[in-house]
């Protein structure tokens, strides 16, 4: 499978995400999805997609802690597209035992707890959708953070046993932005007020000038741990 991916990111070295994204929707047909998590990114990759493929299949999963603001940009994306996003909940019988065992905000207690409440309102979840997939879209950008410098445009992800694809992995902050603001496209407000990067509520905060985009999520722990283990590296 290696040589297969190392084969498409030569195919797609000095491609655009359009033409990338092209390639797989219609590669794939109903085995490929977008992951979205509200972002810049996966707000770009969703106005591409359906400009591609109107009833192409975007995901996003609602762990039960997200901010208000999150909630309002699912409805606004699904009515700018008049299409309905598929929402992916955590089952209701392992949240309840975490709580029931650990406390309703354990996960600042250590990364193990951390981890452990993003495996049962996100990898969980997230397995579900995955597995009616082959193919796996996600809005992951290099220079994000250190532990995504090496994301290639196609990578072949071991653990789910499916191809994902990277469209925006070289594409700088600033190029996003234009592309939302030239084409109006609906995004979180809470960018506005200091938070680039969106997850859980009590897991994010707005980040100080010069900060790390993604300094302001789980805050408390050391960069090279800043993962819910939705990407694996």
């Amino acid at each position: 499978m290696k040589q297969k991916t190392d084969q498409l990111n030569q195919q797609f070295e000095n491609k655009s995400p359009e033409e990338i994204l092209t390639y797989f929707l219609h590669q794939y047909a109903n085995r490929i999805a977008l992951a979205s998590s509200l972002s810049i990114e996966d707000q770009m990759l969703t106005d591409i997609i359906l400009k591609i493929k109107k009833d192409a299949r975007i995901f996003t999963i609602d762990t039960g802690r997200l901010f208000p603001e999150t909630y309002s940009l699912i409805d606004k994306t699904n009515r700018r597209y008049d299409f309905r996003m598929e929402i992916y909940f955590p089952e209701s019988k392992p949240v309840e035992e975490y709580v029931r065992a650990n406390g309703v905000n354990a996960f600042y207690e250590s990364v193990e707890q951390r981890k452990t409440c993003c495996a049962v309102r996100k990898i969980q979840p997230l397995l579900r959708a995955l597995s009616t997939l082959d193919v796996w879209i996600c809005g992951l950008r290099q220079e994000q953070s250190v532990t995504r410098t090496a994301v290639q445009v196609v990578e072949w992800d071991e653990a789910n046993r499916l191809i994902k694809v990277n469209p925006l992995a070289r594409f700088h902050e600033t190029e996003v932005w234009n592309y939302i603001k030239e084409n109006n496209i609906p995004y979180n407000s809470l960018h506005n007020k200091g938070f680039p990067s969106i997850g859980c509520q009590p897991c994010t905060r707005a980040v100080q000038e010069g900060e790390d985009i993604r300094a302001g999520r789980w805050w408390w722990e050391n960069p090279e741990h800043k993962e819910c283990g939705l990407h694996k590296r």
